[in-house]
């Protein structure tokens, strides 16, 4: 029998309320994603081949031991990956001293795949373009297209600060218009998205709404990202792959 996939997710951030009370911590939107990703391969199970733990690492001191698990995963998060605060140095840290073993794999999203670039010593900060929101559609390098499974990948948005560079170890998996680092792979050590798999249109639309409230975005940016905020993306297919990336020999 297949050994469970031990999963630990860095949760880098805490859900906007409403998100919060009807999905949960980011820890139990991923573990419902990589269930949903795990049902779409061949041999996996999510009850007995996924073992996912959640850990508070912005309220928390704990980070999970290399020995206990198989795989980290950093989460988006509201915060500045470039900032220089105890809690994300300590973050940077610790992402490089799993990088730098040859057994546990990393899985970044949005912050967390800025974190690994940062960890890789490429700059980190503000895109000159601005804000990417909603879903959007990335072009896909051939290693992207063969890992994903897609010609295009659609992706929901939520961000405008960016990777600015990729780092010299890792293979390119796509870029937008707004955004030359979409995603990083190197085998079995890493793979990264600059956007939201987890992210589903009820979770968007409360997060653009609320931004929207709050002055972060203007109401023609708010209309127009609303219209695409509900429209089908391939968040499911990105967690196949994810899972498959866990599983490469």
């Amino acid at each position: 029998m297949r050994p469970p996939l031990r999963i630990a997710v860095l949760e880098c951030d805490t859900p906007v309320d409403k998100v919060k009370a009807r999905f949960g911590t980011y820890g139990d939107i991923f573990k419902l994603l990589l269930g949903t990703g795990a049902s779409t391969l061949e041999g996996l199970n999510a009850q007995s081949h996924l073992e996912i733990t959640k850990w508070d690492i912005v309220n928390g001191t704990d980070y999970p031991n290399l020995e206990d698990i198989d795989a980290i995963l950093l989460t988006g998060s509201k915060h500045d990956s470039f900032a220089d605060v105890p809690w994300i140095n300590k973050l940077v840290e610790f992402t490089q001293q799993v990088y730098a073993q040859d057994r546990v794999r990393l899985i970044g999203i949005c912050f967390g795949h800025q974190i690994i670039g940062r960890a890789l010593g490429v700059p980190v900060g503000r895109s000159d373009i601005g804000w990417e929101i909603a879903v959007c559609d990335v072009n896909l390098t051939e290693k992207g297209k063969e890992l994903f499974g897609k010609e295009k990948l659609s992706i929901q948005q939520m961000h405008k600060d960016i990777v600015a560079a990729y780092p010299k170890e890792v293979t390119p998996l796509g870029s937008s218009p707004r955004c030359a680092v979409q995603g990083m792979y190197i085998a079995r050590k890493l793979i990264t998205v600059q956007g939201h798999p987890e992210f589903n249109g009820e979770i968007m639309t409360e997060i653009l709404t609320l931004r929207n409230q709050q002055g972060i975005f203007s109401d023609e940016q708010y209309n127009e990202a609303l219209k695409r905020a509900d429209i089908a993306h391939d968040g499911i297919a990105i967690a196949a792959a994810f899972l498959k990336f866990l599983l490469e020999d």
